[in-house]
């Protein structure tokens, strides 16, 4: 961890889930969590302009920024493509970004859930060499990207743009090695290329909280932390991590977590083991038991990336959270969607696990190809 970042520790507050009443604020929960997040020695936010409903910067300059000294605390925050179709729009949009926040800079600015896509998106509108001209001219002090894509695609990224200090992955040991999310091999790259990384989803949106049951006696047997602390605390433990952040939404929330963060000690081997022993838990819930061989994506006239589809859906069918929907846009953008398929059969006869791919690829697209309401 870089010192003259002033991040003191290894765990940061996410600021997408913060508490609210009719849709404001709820500002003295918000005062509450802050000021403990900050008295046990933490100081590191993360918002973006999208965040709850766009409310999440006003609330951090009402909350945070207004309250505590500027050199006190680290504020990220990000350009997210939904504000911004042209480079004309880049540094307006920023500069609402700092009013917005109630501050001067930025400690960290990050190219928002970058993929293949919207990578494009950002070199046609000049938006990284936008971003660095402000960087130089001292309007954020760091330069990163948050990813939510193929290994491969990082690797693109960090080839041209040597000048990216930090990059914030999806990464958590139920995503480890998954197929569609790819959490171990983007680490890795991160890893190949010295880059610091900033975790997110270190429990997979609440998901590694409320785990089945089978699993929660797993980690009932080895200690009494919270289901919440083994996740952080695998995150926390890789190396070249130096961020771990979780979106607090409760004091409660925030006591448990700082609670064994303050002291930060990675997971033993008994601890290890557990993880993935739950890890199998989940895996044994899947649906589809393919192997992400790939022998059936080189023979499919619609070109359907059919493992990470199937990946989809298994996260999907154990988890129940938005998280495989986002990543199955990710996957089918300029590619085929389960629903493409004309049912020639050629990916079944190279499965050699034998799958009903055509059968199994009708589920796949009625659960993400809906059509909207």
């Amino acid at each position: 961890m870089e010192q003259n970042w002033n991040v003191k520790k290894n765990f940061g507050f996410g600021c997408m889930r913060l508490p609210m009443i009719d849709g404001e604020a709820d500002v003295p929960k918000t005062n509450q969590m802050f000021d403990t997040f900050m008295q046990a020695g933490f100081n590191y936010f993360d918002t973006a302009h999208g965040y709850m409903g766009g409310k999440s910067e006003t609330i951090l300059r009402e909350c945070l920024t207004s309250r505590y000294p500027r050199e006190s605390y680290v504020l990220t925050n990000k350009l997210s493509t939904n504000f911004f179709t042209k480079q004309e729009e880049i540094r307006p949009l920023f500069q609402s970004q700092l009013e917005a926040c109630g501050v001067d800079y930025f400690d960290f600015y990050l190219m928002h859930a970058q993929d293949a896509e919207l990578f494009a998106k950002y070199k046609a509108c000049r938006a990284y060499e936008t971003a660095l001209e402000l960087q130089a001219e001292g309007k954020f002090k760091h330069f990163g990207i948050s990813f939510h894509d193929k290994a491969t695609v990082l690797e693109q990224i960090l080839t041209e743009y040597s000048q990216i200090e930090v990059v914030q992955i999806q990464f958590n040991y139920a995503d480890y090695e998954d197929p569609s999310v790819e959490s171990r091999k983007v680490y890795e790259v991160c890893r190949k290329f010295g880059k610091p990384v900033i975790v997110m989803e270190p429990v997979k949106g609440g998901c590694l909280v409320n785990l089945p049951e089978d699993a929660q006696k797993v980690f009932d047997r080895v200690g009494t932390g919270s289901y919440a602390s083994y996740a952080l605390r695998f995150a926390a433990g890789f190396e070249g991590v130096m961020m771990v952040l979780s979106g607090m939404g409760t004091q409660e929330m925030v006591e448990d977590n700082v609670r064994f963060m303050k002291d930060f000690k990675p997971l033993n081997a008994t601890e290890q083991e557990a993880v993935w022993e739950v890890c199998r838990i989940l895996k044994a819930q899947h649906l589809i038991p393919c192997t992400a061989c790939k022998y059936c994506v080189d023979s499919c006239p619609k070109e359907i990336p059919i493992p990470d589809v199937f990946a989809c859906l298994n996260g999907k069918q154990t988890f129940k959270s938005w998280n495989p929907a986002y990543y199955y846009s990710v996957h089918t953008h300029n590619r085929g969607k389960a629903g493409d398929c004309i049912a020639c059969g050629k990916c079944e006869k190279l499965c050699p696990q034998h799958l009903p791919i055509r059968e199994l690829l009708k589920t796949v697209a009625a659960e993400f190809e809906k059509p909207k309401a």
